[in-house]
Formats: C-alpha cells, sequence, structure tokens
C-alpha cells in the first residue's frame, strides 16, 4: 500500500496542526479539518477540508471529499475540541450541551463517518485526543473532564465493537500543554460569589503548571507513535501523564485527593 491517508480535527492551531505538520513531513497523506479553510493559515502538503464536527451534514460531505480525493481513510484522529472554566454550579445546560456537541458528539459524528470505509477496506485507526481530565476530577473544569471521561467510555466501548473488522481505537492523554486549549477557556457566563476566591487560586495554580507544560509537538510524537507501533488503547502523552495515570491506578483514594487539592491550590 501507498502512503496512508489521515484525516485530522481542529487543525487549525495547537495539537491538531502539530500533528498535521509533523505526519506531513513523515509522509502521510493528511486531510485537516477545519470550519473554515479560508481562514486558517496553510500547512506544507496538508489539504484543508470544511468540517464542522457539530453539523452532521458537515462532517458527512467531508469525510465523502476525502474517500473521493484519496480512496481511503486509515487514520481518523478526532481531535477538535475546546474547554469552559467555572464551578459546575456556575455552568448552564446549555453551556454543558455546547461543549459536549463538539467535545463528545463529535467524535460520534466523525467515527460513524469513517467506519463504513474502514470497514469495508478492513483496516483502520481511530485516534481520539483524551486528557488526564479522562480519568481524575478536574475543580473548576468539571464540565470539560465530564466530556472528556465520556470519550474514554465511548472509545473502550467501540473498541471492542470493531476490533473484528481490524479497526482499532487510541486514546491520547496529555496533561496540561502549551496550547490556546488551556490558557484560552471560555469563563462560564454565571459567576456565583462564593466560589471567586477559590476559583482564581486554582486557575494561577494551572497556569503556574501549564508554564512548564510540554508543546504540542510533543503530544504530535506520541500520536505518530500511536499510528506506526503495535497497538496500545491509552497513551499517556508526556511524562507527567503517565505517573498521573500509574498513581491513579496503584495509589489509594486518600493520598491521590490530598495530592490533586494541593495540586489545584484547593484549601
Amino acid at each position: 500500500m501507498s502512503e496512508k491517508v489521515v484525516l485530522i480535527t481542529g487543525v487549525s492551531s495547537g495539537i491538531g496542526r502539530a500533528t498535521a505538520e509533523l505526519l506531513a513531513r513523515k509522509g502521510y497523506k493528511v486531510f485537516g479539518g477545519v470550519r473554515s479553510p479560508e481562514k486558517a493559515r496553510a500547512i506544507k502538503d496538508v489539504t484543508f477540508v470544511p468540517i464542522d464536527v457539530r453539523d452532521e451534514a458537515s462532517v458527512k460531505t467531508g469525510v465523502e471529499t476525502v474517500l473521493q480525493r484519496a480512496g481511503r481513510i486509515d487514520v481518523l484522529i478526532n481531535n477538535a475540541g475546546y474547554s469552559i472554566v467555572g464551578a459546575v454550579e456556575e455552568t448552564s445546560p446549555e453551556e454543558a450541551r455546547a461543549l459536549f456537541d463538539t467535545n463528545v458528539f463529535g467524535v460520534l459524528r466523525m467515527s460513524r463517518a469513517v467506519l463504513p470505509a474502514m470497514r469495508a477496506q478492513g483496516s483502520g485507526r481511530i485516534i481520539n485526543i483524551s486528557s488526564v481530565l479522562g480519568f481524575l476530577p478536574a475543580p473548576f473544569m468539571g464540565l470539560y473532564a465530564a466530556s472528556k471521561h465520556a470519550v474514554e467510555g465511548l472509545s473502550e466501548s467501540l473498541d471492542h465493537e470493531v476490533r473484528n473488522f481490524g479497526i482499532r481505537v487510541v486514546l491520547i492523554q496529555p496533561s496540561f500543554t502549551r496550547t490556546g486549549l488551556d490558557t484560552n477557556a471560555a469563563p462560564t457566563a454565571q459567576r456565583i460569589p462564593v466560589y471567586v476566591d477559590q476559583f482564581k487560586r486554582t486557575i494561577a495554580a494551572i497556569t503556574a503548571t501549564i508554564k512548564s507544560a510540554p508543546e504540542p509537538d510533543k503530544v504530535a510524537e506520541r500520536i505518530l507513535l500511536a499510528i506506526e507501533e503495535p497497538y496500545r488503547m491509552r497513551r499517556p502523552a508526556d511524562g507527567r501523564a503517565a505517573l498521573l495515570s500509574k498513581l491513579r491506578r496503584f495509589m489509594p483514594a486518600g493520598p491521590v485527593d490530598k495530592s490533586l487539592r494541593k495540586e489545584f491550590a484547593l484549601s
């Protein structure tokens, strides 16, 4: 077979863009899903395709475009997503619904769209960008954490369903990364005064952590390994993520809880 065909959502910036650049340099035939191709900054050897993961018709048309141009899709990377910050009580159902529409239902729409072609060709890999917040709590990012927990459950279940067709599902689990997602997350519209002081302390702690966090290209390198190395479902994207995964699995709940509260500057 010639070069593998990869479709990545959300390539305008951050992890998506770094991954598209890396895979194109490695010789993959890369298609990048963006909502507005005319506004996106070009990436060498990457073909932009209009895809809004919130819109069923857009997803279907985008995937059909790739199949018409390339004849197949070997790898789908579900990267499009965003975050919202605020206490759970401050998060409206409308804000939560919009977040899940991108972070969870976007993954569902894209996966449903590529699966018929992957089944027909007898192979494929779906790589979903999760987070350490897919297995850990996240004070003042509760709905984002909930969306990543949902992606983890969806991915593991889907992998069991499609394995017999030669298709596997991978979870990439970054910790905080120096991207706009972490630093420019939208605040909830409502602010309840009793949460304000603690919110400020927690966000300051997160901001300090991000200053020493890995760049998006480090996550892109892990995604490349997820394509080229023998299959493994969960792949922490950096040393910190790997450590947190081990602590969550093997340490008693009490010390983990205490460590997390310290990490998020919770009083």
